[in-house]
């Protein structure tokens, strides 16, 4: 579970897409509740859903670093990711179809031959 906090080695197409759709599913949650909340002047809510918000985008990017180590593609290809939908949703789905590289890279092992899911 701690490996989903690091930026570091390679990530399969499979988990990669799994994990996008939890974060990006919170990221529109978290969006509408914003909006909701800022609406009826509640501040303790936007807040605490302006956190959770930043939080779900960082773990987004890095899940997009590890697919693009897996790629073969340098973590700063990620900062394209940061522009506004919808380009960035195209990026995140560009990084869910693209296969990997076989065997290992300079970023570490194949992880479909590592990783269990």
């Amino acid at each position: 579970m701690n490996a989903i906090f690091k930026p570091e080695g390679r990530i399969t197409r499979r988990r990669y897409f799994a994990l996008f759709m939890v974060f990006y599913f919170t990221n529109i949650l978290s969006l509408m509740m914003l909006w909701q909340s800022f609406h009826q002047e509640d501040w303790p809510v936007f807040f605490s859903f302006g956190i959770v918000l930043i939080t779900s985008i960082v773990l987004l990017l890095v899940q997009a670093i590890k697919r693009l180590h897996d790629i073969g593609m340098n973590w700063k290809y990620a900062l394209y990711l940061l522009i506004p939908p919808p380009v960035n949703f195209i990026g995140f789905i560009w990084l869910a179809a693209k296969e990997g590289q076989d065997g290992p890279n300079e970023y570490g092992l194949d992880p479909r031959v590592t990783d269990v899911v």
